[in-house]
């Protein structure tokens, strides 16, 4: 018998599937956009496993080819707009407006917002706050560790994402907590220090995946030249479990997998096998008889 109560199947943690279903009594579809804005860390460089990427087609012409391809599945589907790539507040308060109001003009059940909590004040706090729901930020943490952050070139402090994770509390916002496992120099206690740390700020959502290997990227010399190894798939599930066990259950976990670029990733080639990662995942956790939470504890 499955002891984790967020859940009406074998998943002993607490799934977007499960969460959608019991929230808006069904599944809901994430159509990635990219609305052509920019990251500030670009002018430093950017993140070392960043690939600097931009989508050709217009904003219109991406969500009729999402939701064509996502109602091919489910003619009645519900459609987030997942505005995902780069950081999606790193313009003015009216800009950022504007997109929402894109959003809304084209049907869209929800929205989702990718950024950095660096790239948050007070006018686009109120401007989402405001919004009509459902909405989410994403915001990328990666690691609370300040030399990793250092390291990988994130351009911001763990105090500074902190900043703006409680800014947007504030207003009440719905947020999804990014974090990366196998980061370069990250130990095993290291990764789990961020989940337990994480799981203190008590947050909507979680989006956990492993660190990608893009060819053309500052990681990506590191890999070639031997400065820099990939966890293998036992231990990423195996960390990935034992974070779960860490985070509240009441935290969505929004993804355990990630999905780099196929014609650029280099490694782990392992992780173009969602499948086995999501069952190696069930596997372990019911393997250790453990669930999201079962460690978890409150401030």
């Amino acid at each position: 018998m499955n002891p984790f109560p967020f859940s009406d199947d074998n998943k002993r943690y607490h799934t977007l599937a499960y969460h959608n279903k019991h929230t808006y009594g069904g599944r809901v579809y994430k159509a990635t956009l990219d609305a052509h804005f920019r990251c500030p860390n670009l002018e430093s460089g950017g993140c070392i496993y960043c690939k600097d990427t931009i989508d050709p087609r217009t904003l219109e012409e991406q969500w009729q080819a999402e939701c064509e391809r996502i109602r091919a599945k489910d003619a009645a589907a519900k459609i987030c707009a997942y505005f995902g790539v780069h950081t999606n507040t790193f313009c003015s308060p009216e800009k950022l407006l504007e997109l929402l109001e894109t959003a809304k003009n084209w049907g869209a059940f929800s929205v989702s917002i990718a950024t950095r909590a660096d790239c948050l004040n007070e006018e686009k706090a109120r401007i989402l706050e405001e919004f009509p729901k459902p909405l989410t930020v994403e915001l990328g943490l990666q690691s609370v560790h300040d030399k990793t952050a250092e390291l990988i070139n994130r351009g911001h402090t763990f105090a500074d994402f902190l900043k703006g994770y409680n800014l947007l509390k504030e207003h009440g916002i719905r947020i999804c907590v990014h974090i990366i496992n196998g980061l370069p120099n990250e130990s095993r206690e290291m990764m789990l220090e961020t989940a337990g740390t994480l799981a203190k700020l008590n947050p909507d959502g979680v989006k956990i995946h492993s660190l990608h290997v893009l060819r053309g990227t500052k990681l990506f010399e590191m890999y070639k030249n031997g400065d820099y190894a990939p966890l293998t798939r036992g231990e990423y599930i195996d960390i990935t479990a034992r974070q779960l066990e860490l985070l509240p259950p009441e935290t969505v976990i929004e993804r355990v997998t990630g999905d780099g670029d196929k014609t650029l990733l280099a490694a782990p080639l392992w992780s173009k096998d969602k499948i086995a990662v999501l069952g190696g995942l069930d596997k372990r956790l019911a393997d250790l008889n453990t669930y999201q939470g079962k460690s978890f504890k409150e401030k």
